[in-house]
C-alpha cells in the first residue's frame, strides 16, 4: 500500500494547505496558472509543503504530460530521453518536466537542461530546498521564474490532519477516537512539513489502541511519535545558515528571548562548534569595546561547554548568550578594521614613515639595551613624554588625516574618548 501522504495528495488548488502568499485568490502563481500560458518555474522552500503536489496539479489542469526527474539519481541521458518522448501521443500538449533538487545537478547537466528549455521543447518545473540564486545556473535562472514557498502554519495544516485520520479510518474498517489536542499537536510538531504531519497520522493511527469498537489515538502517543519531528537542519544547509544568523542578529539586537531560542536549536541538533564560534564571534564584533571584558569572558565560558560536551555544555552557553545580550554594544572595532581593510585592498598603503622603520639610527649598530629613542632615527619613545604620549606621524605620508575608528557611543568608550581628549589637548608636542 502507498503512502498515506501519496494516497491523499491534494488533486486540486482548492485542496491545497498552505501557500496562501502565491496560490490565494488574486496571487500571482494563481494568476499565472489561470492564464494557462505555464513558464518555466523554480520553487524554493522547506520540504513537505506542496512542491512536488503543485507540479502535478499544474500538468493536470494543462492536460500536459509529467515526467519526475530527482537531481540526486538522474542524468543527463535522462533529460534526452524526456526529450525523445515528445513525439508520442501522450504527450501531444507539450511535456512537463520536474526536476526535484535542481541543486544536485552540476552545470554541465544543467546546461543541457536549457537547451531544451531554451527552444521550448519542455516547460520546467524545478524544485530546490537550498537558495536558487546560489545553486542554479544562472541562464536557467533568467528563463524562469522563482517563487518561495514557505513552513505551513499549524493551523492550515489542521484540516489535513483531520482528512487523514478519516482516511486511516477507512484503511482500518475501525473508527478512531482521538483524545483532545491530538489534531493540534501533530500540526505544530511537524515543524510546517504537511508530509511529516500525514506520517504522524498514519504511525498514530497504527499504534492505537483497541477500546471495544473503537481505537483510541491518545495525547501522549502522539508525542511520542512526534519527537524531533519539528527540527529541521541541516549543517550544509540553507536551514543551518538561517539559524545561525537568527542566533547572532538575536544576540546583536539584545533580544535574551530569542537568542536562547536559537541557540536551543543548535543545541539540539547537536551543533556545538557553530553554537560556540558564533558566540565567541559576537563577543567581539557586536559587544566589542563597549564591555572589552567580556572576550575573556565568553571564551572561558566557550572552553567549558567544549571540555565538559553535550548536555552540560548548555549552561556555560546559555549563560554566555544572556551576558552577550545584556551587555552594551559597539562595532567601533569591526567598522574600523572593515574600512581598514578597504584602503589596503585599493592600494592605499604608503611607504612607512621612516621613524616607524625597524632600522638602526644613521646606520649604526647601537647596543640592544638603549631604549628605542636612541636606537631608531627620528623616533620619539612615548614613555619618556608627559601622559606616555607626543605627537607623532605613524599613518604613511599619502594618508595622512585618515580616520578609520569612531568612538562608541557607550560608557566605556566615551570614558576613552575623554580621557584621550584631555591629554591631545594639554599641548603635549
Amino acid at each position: 500500500m502507498r503512502p498515506l501522504a501519496d494516497r491523499i495528495r491534494p488533486q486540486t488548488l482548492d485542496e491545497m494547505v498552505g501557500q496562501r502568499h502565491l496560490l490565494g485568490e488574486g496571487k500571482p502563481l494563481r494568476r499565472i496558472l489561470a492564464s494557462g500560458v505555464i513558464p518555466n518555474l523554480i520553487f524554493y522552500g522547506p520540504s513537505g509543503v506542496g512542491k512536488t503536489t503543485l507540479a502535478s496539479i499544474i500538468a493536470k489542469q494543462t492536460n500536459r504530460k509529467l515526467c519526475k526527474l530527482n537531481g540526486t539519481t538522474a542524468s543527463t541521458a535522462d533529460i534526452r530521453e524526456v526529450v525523445a518522448g515528445l513525439d508520442r501521443l501522450d504527450a501531444v500538449n507539450g511535456v512537463l518536466l520536474y526536476l526535484d533538487e535542481i541543486q544536485y545537478f552540476n552545470k554541465k547537466q544543467q546546461q543541457t537542461l536549457l537547451e531544451f528549455i531554451e527552444n521550448g521543447q519542455i516547460t520546467l518545473i524545478a524544485s530546490t530546498t537550498e537558495n536558487p540564486y546560489f545553486y542554479v545556473y544562472n541562464a536557467i535562472l533568467s528563463r524562469s521564474t522563482v517563487f518561495e514557498f514557505k513552513a505551513v502554519q499549524p493551523e492550515e495544516i489542521c484540516p489535513a490532519v483531520e482528512r487523514a485520520f478519516h482516511v486511516m479510518e477507512e484503511d482500518l474498517h475501525s473508527p478512531l477516537r482521538l483524545e483532545d489536542g491530538v489534531v493540534n499537536h501533530i500540526a505544530a510538531a511537524c515543524g510546517g512539513d504537511v508530509r511529516k504531519a500525514m506520517n504522524a497520522v498514519e504511525l498514530c493511527a497504527l499504534s492505537s489502541q483497541e477500546q471495544g469498537d473503537v481505537r483510541l489515538v491518545t495525547l501522549e502517543g502522539a508525542r511520542e511519535l512526534t519527537q524531533r519531528s519539528a527540527m529541521k537542519y541541516d549543517r550544509e544547509g540553507d536551514e543551518h545558515y538561517d539559524i545561525l544568523s537568527a542566533y547572532q542578529k538575536s544576540m546583536r539586537g539584545s533580544d535574551p528571548d530569542a537568542a536562547i531560542h536559537y541557540l536551543a536549536r543548535l543545541l539540539e541538533a547537536g551543533d556545538l562548534p557553530s553554537a560556540c564560534r558564533r558566540l565567541l564571534v559576537c563577543a567581539s564584533e557586536d559587544v566589542g569595546l563597549a564591555y572589552p571584558q567580556i572576550i575573556p569572558i565568553v571564551k572561558a565560558a566557550v572552553d567549558t561547554a567544549l571540555m565538559v560536551g553535550l548536555p552540560e555544555a548548555q549552561f556555560p552557553l546559555a549563560d554566555a548568550v544572556l551576558l552577550v545580550c545584556n551587555a552594551p554594544k559597539s562595532n567601533s572595532g569591526h567598522n574600523a578594521i572593515l574600512a581598514a581593510r578597504e584602503d589596503v585592498r585599493a592600494g592605499k598603503a604608503g611607504p612607512i614613515p621612516r621613524q616607524l622603520q625597524n632600522k638602526a639610527g644613521l646606520g649604526l649598530v647601537l647596543p640592544k639595551y638603549l631604549r628605542p629613542s636612541d636606537r631608531y632615527d627620528g623616533y620619539k619613545y612615548p614613555h619618556d613624554y608627559p601622559n606616555h604620549w607626543v605627537v607623532q606621524q605613524y599613518l604613511p605620508e599619502n594618508l595622512q588625516g585618515t580616520h578609520y575608528y569612531e568612538y562608541g557611543e557607550n560608557k566605556t568608550e566615551q570614558a576613552y574618548r575623554a580621557y584621550w581628549e584631555r591629554i591631545k589637548n594639554s599641548g603635549n608636542l
